[in-house]
């Protein structure tokens, strides 16, 4: 996922791109030890895309705290 269309996405969509992700990267994982995954690649992929998703995720939610926190000082 591109940083550009996923800084446009709101905090619903990240957390459904989060248990999108995980439940690929489940499948990935299950594909590999059948032996059915054609490229290892795609794991490493999905963990990255995950990581990045939890960041921006964490990033939303430090923003709210300190937004509340701006308008409790003033």
């Amino acid at each position: 996922m591109k940083k550009s269309v996923m800084n446009e996405l709101t905090l619903p969509e990240l957390r459904r791109s989060e248990g999108d992700l995980r439940e690929e990267i489940f499948r990935l994982r299950f594909q590999h030890h059948t032996g059915q995954l054609s490229s290892t690649a795609k794991v490493r992929t999905a963990k990255r895309n995950l990581a990045r998703v939890l960041t921006r995720i964490r990033s939303h939610e430090l923003g709210d705290i300190a937004d509340a926190a701006k308008e409790m000082r003033a």
